[in-house]
């Protein structure tokens, strides 16, 4: 950095508690300038840009294969100074844009991201240009009109027993519906008809798969977020259950609507002998 300019910084004005911006807010901020005498420059940008990216490595023999993909949502960039001028000490600007249209929201997983920056940059000339960079968490309005997202979901699964055991087992697994939000309980209507000559045990687990994409691959992450378990179930008997599942409200929201990676919650409801 040539002495003459001593800092630069560009910080956005939070507008919640969460520190979060959304579909139809307004982000402003500032960037700030320090320098020790008149500077010539010619321009002073900040840019606001949300991308998608993932990157992993896989080997091959020796060979190591790289997967990328990256995509662009937007890159909207405004210039407070566009021609050669000379600027003294702290000068100080301000922007305030209009946000987002209905995008994913913020997201960091295991080989893929979304993030929303802002950055500024000085340009002189004959000089390399001085860029600073700070992200800021995007989160969509939730969608409540989709009716797919309100619609109940259903699941059946018969299985013969084998060794030890005879007989049959089959459920019938119902709930409200698809979409939920953080920290709302999510109940599960479970029939169970034991034809078998043992005692089963319902088991169910909450649990999230993130997907990444690139050159046709996919790149699978799964991680159990959680389990419980019912009463036994006699022998030769058929009993409906209903359990209710807490989620935890520190986890991401879904990701459905981006090319290269997705981010999906899914149940799975077993039982055990």
């Amino acid at each position: 950095m040539s002495l003459a300019v001593k800092n630069i910084s560009v910080t956005y004005n939070p507008i919640s508690q969460s520190n979060t911006f959304t579909s139809g807010d307004f982000i402003s901020g500032q960037v700030i300038l320090d320098v020790a005498k008149g500077t010539q420059m010619q321009s002073l940008s900040v840019k606001i840009k949300g991308k998608a990216e993932v990157f992993w490595t896989e080997n091959h023999s020796k060979i190591t294969v790289i997967y990328s993909d990256e995509e662009k949502y937007f890159s909207v960039e405004k210039f407070f100074v566009r021609e050669d001028k000379t600027h003294g000490r702290s000068n100080y600007c301000c922007c305030r844009l209009y946000f987002l249209p209905h995008f994913p929201p913020t997201f960091k997983g295991s080989v893929g991201k979304v993030v929303y920056t802002l950055e500024t940059k000085l340009s002189r000339s004959m000089r390399i240009s001085i860029k600073d960079k700070t992200e800021f968490q995007y989160v969509p309005r939730p969608d409540v009109s989709n009716p797919e997202l309100m619609a109940p979901q259903y699941g059946t699964k018969d299985k013969q027993m084998k060794l030890f055991t005879s007989g049959s087992v089959s459920m019938n697994i119902n709930t409200e519906k698809m979409g939920y939000y953080l920290g709302e309980d999510l109940k599960v209507l479970a029939e169970f008809q034991n034809n078998s000559s043992r005692a089963i045990k319902p088991k169910y687990c909450l649990y999230e798969k993130h997907s990444f994409f690139a050159r046709g691959k996919r790149k699978l992450h799964t991680q159990y977020l959680l389990k419980e378990e019912g009463e036994f179930i006699e022998p030769n008997s058929k009993k409906t259950v209903t359990k209710v599942l807490s989620i935890p409200p520190s986890l991401a929201i879904s990701i459905l609507n981006c090319r290269i990676l997705k981010v999906e919650y899914r149940l799975r409801v077993s039982f055990s002998i």
